[in-house]
């Protein structure tokens, strides 16, 4: 979430309402706020983890909520020391962002364009823009503050926006992240029926020009789907994954979170991606997913397992009749 006005530290401080230490950099200015995904040069993150101090102190992040007073801060960054990081972190989300009650299906503020079609039962939100010559059939709802470009279809039932499952787990339950990003659909996307597309925690979760979303697809907040990218029904992509152009991925297939896929990539109807894929024109399958064609194999040979096993049980038996 970018601020209209960059804030000083002074500011922050004042946001957060309780005595912090900083180290390091007291001169910044603060121009938004992310999560340590999608952090870039002049926003603020927070990081209350042994498993990602080092990974944020050496992101993009100019200023850091952090819960650990001994490690050292990189040049040019600043440091600001507190108990509880996400606390604070929530503090300066929740002073920009509002949840402001609909009285009407299409709120004042959407702008839409020449030729769109919406069809009744639509919800739209705050600050929606909507292209030319889109089709928005029965309802769906689109949050506030979603950009849909030119000749987009969305079918019926599904949402656009919904907020990130993000939590995290503390001793008396879960708390929440509040979202505070959105959503770009580019021109040319067409949405299944019953689909969910998370807008971003903290950035833009992204659909790319010409992408084809079969029904019930799930993808997460903070995601990137490439251009042409066709996804099967009942697919899952969990959040800040990035999905470069021209993919397949075929129904009931998952990919895990924050993970690179390359062009051209192929993911096999039930399967399931735990990593990265780096090479351009992989086709893969299983769960987890590797290499399709040696997978086929591998199911070959365990389809052949019975008939092995009882040969070596004759040849053990005959062996014991011998003996």
């Amino acid at each position: 979430m970018r601020f209209v006005q960059p804030l000083s530290l002074d500011e922050i401080i004042g946001i957060i309402g309780h005595p912090v230490t900083i180290v390091g950099n007291t001169e910044g200015m603060v121009t938004g706020v992310n999560e340590f995904h999608s952090v870039e040069e002049g926003e603020l993150t927070f990081v209350d983890c042994d498993k990602y101090y080092q990974r944020i102190l050496q992101s993009k992040a100019s200023f850091i909520l952090i819960n650990q007073d001994n490690l050292a801060c990189p040049e040019g960054k600043t440091l600001i020391v507190t108990s509880d990081p996400l606390s604070d972190y929530l503090q300066i989300v929740r002073k920009f962002i509002r949840f402001n009650p609909q009285s009407t299906a299409i709120h004042p503020s959407a702008v839409i364009g020449e030729g769109t079609i919406i069809q009744p039962l639509v919800f739209i939100g705050e600050n929606v823009k909507i292209g030319k010559n889109c089709l928005i059939h029965s309802n769906v709802s689109i949050y506030a503050d979603t950009v849909i470009g030119d000749n987009v279809i969305i079918h019926s039932n599904s949402t656009i926006g919904g907020d990130a499952c993000y939590f995290q787990k503390r001793p008396d339950g879960w708390v929440k992240l509040d979202s505070c990003g959105n959503t770009i659909i580019e021109s040319d996307v067409e949405i299944g029926c019953g689909c969910c597309i998370d807008k971003g925690v903290s950035g833009t979760t992204f659909i790319g020009e010409g992408s084809k979303f079969d029904n019930l697809v799930q993808v997460g907040h903070d995601t990137h789907i490439g251009k042409r990218v066709l996804l099967g029904a009942q697919s899952g992509i969990a959040g800040c994954t990035y999905i470069d152009d021209d993919c397949k991925i075929w129904a009931k297939s998952c990919v895990n979170k924050d993970l690179y896929i390359a062009k051209n990539t192929v993911l096999y109807a039930v399967s399931a991606l735990d990593k990265s894929v780096q090479q351009e024109g992989c086709t893969l399958f299983g769960m987890p997913a590797i290499d399709a064609a040696t997978k086929w194999k591998e199911m070959i040979l365990i389809k052949n397992l019975p008939k092995l096993y009882e040969t070596v049980k004759e040849l053990q038996d005959k062996e014991k009749g011998r003996m």
